[in-house]
């Protein structure tokens, strides 16, 4: 049986020569991995991490991973992936997600964060250092654990105060708290402490150095 399926791209593994295991968030499934057969003509741009993707799902009765194929793009994403530093951030959330949610996790209303999500940062036009701090703590909540201050204190550290304001400022106003690059590397640190602790995960996110890197 083949059906149409919306779904959030979080990552690929390269199978073989010719095909791709597409590691992927969608309302339907939750977290979900399918494979696809790529080839020389195949648009690689169509599997970047995040990327907001519908396609034909083929079931296979004998295997789990089903074949996916038939990919169309629903957001182009130019917001995000023509500049430099709000891609980094993507590939931040993605590593994160990837390395967080386990497979068949279907929190109710997961979904629809995360595309919120990923359009919010889209249309930034400016203010977006501050983003995937936010992201974290909000991705807390979407799984199901809602933080307090004194929840994260154990995390905090001396940064306690700035990750209060983060916590309990609009969208809008975490956004504009002053931080510099080294304050947001280590807030990120005590935020993914805090996942790891109630995912029982290992989250070590590589692209945080980059992302550091990137900002300073």
């Amino acid at each position: 049986m083949t059906a149409s399926l919306e779904f959030i791209l979080l990552s690929t593994t390269r199978y073989g020569e010719n095909a791709l295991i597409l590691h992927t968030l969608s309302r339907e499934y939750g977290r979900r991995s399918f494979i696809t057969r790529v080839g020389k003509k195949t648009s690689m741009a169509l599997f970047l991490p995040l990327n907001i993707l519908e396609a034909d799902i083929t079931q296979n009765p004998k295997s789990d991973l089903w074949n996916a194929r038939g990919f169309l793009a629903l957001e182009p994403l130019g917001g995000i992936r023509d500049n430099l530093y709000k891609n980094t951030i993507a590939l931040f959330m993605s590593e994160v997600l990837f390395r967080t949610l386990k497979d068949g996790a279907n929190e109710d209303g997961l979904y629809e964060w995360l595309l919120g999500s990923i359009l919010a940062l889209d249309a930034l036009e400016s203010d977006w250092s501050n983003f995937h701090l936010r992201f974290l703590l909000e991705l807390s909540g979407a799984l199901g654990f809602r933080p307090t201050t004194l929840d994260l204190a154990p995390f905090a550290g001396d940064d306690l105060r700035s990750i209060d304001g983060l916590l309990t400022s609009s969208f809008a106003d975490a956004l504009l708290l002053p931080l510099n690059g080294s304050q947001r590397k280590k807030i990120a640190e005590e935020l993914l402490r805090y996942l790891e602790f109630h995912t029982e995960s290992s989250i070590s996110v590589r692209s945080l150095d980059v992302l550091h890197d990137v900002f300073l």
